[in-house]
């Protein structure tokens, strides 16, 4: 996401960097090229307007340019001014002090509803609540299926009856999450192609009867500046108490993103970034600031990697490397683990100064990690515990049972190698408990 503003932003910054000096006049040709970067991001104009009159009257102050790192003071300006402008911290739903909380899911179709009420409902089951969804969506054919299909996958109940209307079924969602003790109930109602009277009437009659703790408008990042329109619209018949960004992962410029809070008012609490159900994070504005600025986001990748991984099996493939014994089939293990926490493309843009490294033409990717996972699952159990015995006729028959080449396993071989020599800063005391909060065992 946000992969040409970040680096039209690097680059504008990289040739700041470069001067040893910064002038008002150098500062103000850089936030030009931050004012195109961010129009071509499909920011509002307005938004983009004031922003660079705020940056511009800090950026070239005498405290910043007349500093040691004059440079990384103009970029520290834009980052917290960029964190200001897409809220001022994170906002998460307000629960209800007499259960159930009630939370209604609005917005046009196809932003993605349906699968976002699944993916908030695992969110909130991870965070210890007990939610219920409810299929209000009686016209799109399928809607309902599909959420009792996510419904299954995510072990949470779903309520919906044929023939009823969205009010009714919202009032039975009621009725029912108090007969299961579930303390959330999440409605997924219905969108239209674009915003009409009809769609607005019935939301307002779901509103009335069945009033919500939270009404959340869900609006597709691709969209752009109709994103910002639509929650004007939604805004003037709704009593909206925030936003849900989705397709944050797709081929989007992600103005919606740095709009919508400026222009409407309204707090972003989520964002989805990519189709499985455990693809939904909090939106946080710092720490979107600094992915966006190419700082990365090690804090979001360890609180991924405290939810996906095996901690037992991460502290005792820490213990193996810290010992020196660490193997193959070790290094299998690390892979899978590796792998549960989403496309290595998305992992190494929250690590600071990587984020490029997936563009770079043969550097690692998911591809190629799914090409050294058949290599090492073509090895037997005895060669993936004693790599020393490969030897040449081995190494084709490895290559061979995976689809692979003979160079292509000897690469695999040597990198494994490296990584054991790297491993040795870790010998001694204290190494394995450095290794083990690492986000995950290091590779290369």
């Amino acid at each position: 996401m946000f992969e040409n503003l970040t680096d039209k932003l690097q680059s504008t910054f990289k040739r700041l960097r470069n001067k040893g000096r910064l002038t008002e006049a150098d500062v103000r040709e850089a936030l030009r090229e931050v004012r195109l970067a961010l129009l071509e991001a499909d920011v509002n104009f307005k938004v983009v307007k004031e922003f660079l009159a705020e940056v511009e009257s800090a950026a070239v102050g005498q405290d910043v340019l007349q500093s040691l790192t004059p440079a990384q003071g103009v970029i520290k300006v834009v980052r917290d001014h960029l964190t200001r402008l897409m809220g001022s911290g994170l906002e998460r739903i307000k629960m209800a002090s007499n259960p159930p909380t009630v939370i209604y899911l609005v917005g046009l179709q196809g932003a993605g509803k349906t699968t976002t009420a699944a993916k908030l409902a695992l969110m909130l089951r991870h965070q210890g609540r007990q939610p219920l969804l409810v299929a209000a969506d009686i016209y799109r054919p399928a809607a309902a299926e599909q959420l009792k299909s996510l419904g299954t996958q995510i072990d949470v109940p779903v309520v919906y009856e044929a023939n009823q209307s969205p009010v009714a079924l919202a009032q039975l969602g009621i009725q029912k999450s108090r007969q299961l003790a579930k303390d959330v109930v999440i409605v997924d109602t219905a969108g239209r192609l674009h915003v009409d009277t009809t769609l607005m009437d019935e939301l307002a009659q779901m509103q009335h009867h069945v009033p919500a703790h939270e009404i959340l408008l869900v609006v597709d990042a691709m969209t752009g500046q109709d994103a910002v329109r639509v929650a004007n619209a939604f805004r003037e018949t709704l009593p909206l108490t925030g936003v849900i960004i989705t397709k944050l992962d797709g081929d989007t410029r992600g103005g919606a993103a740095l709009s919508i809070r400026a222009v409407t008012g309204l707090p972003i609490k989520f964002m989805a970034t990519g189709e499985k159900v455990e693809a939904l994070e909090l939106f946080q504005p710092d720490r979107l600031a600094q992915r966006i600025l190419g700082m990365g986001d090690v804090v979001t990748l360890i609180e991924k990697a405290e939810q996906a991984l095996n901690q037992e099996d991460t502290e005792q493939l820490a213990g193996r490397m810290a010992s020196n014994t660490f193997n193959l089939e070790d290094f299998r293990t690390m892979l899978r683990q590796v792998k549960k926490l989403g496309p290595l493309s998305k992992v190494m843009e929250m690590l600071p100064g990587m984020g490029k490294m997936g563009k770079l033409k043969g550097q690692v990717d998911d591809s190629s990690l799914i090409r050294v996972e058949a290599i090492l699952d073509s090895m037997t159990i005895k060669e993936r515990l004693r790599p020393d015995i490969i030897n040449g006729n081995r190494r084709r028959r490895i290559a061979a049972g995976s689809g692979t080449s003979v160079p292509e396993v000897n690469r695999l071989l040597k990198q494994f190698q490296d990584m054991r020599k790297m491993m040795q800063q870790f010998k001694g005391p204290g190494g394995k408990k450095r290794l083990a909060k690492l986000p995950f065992p290091p590779m290369r």
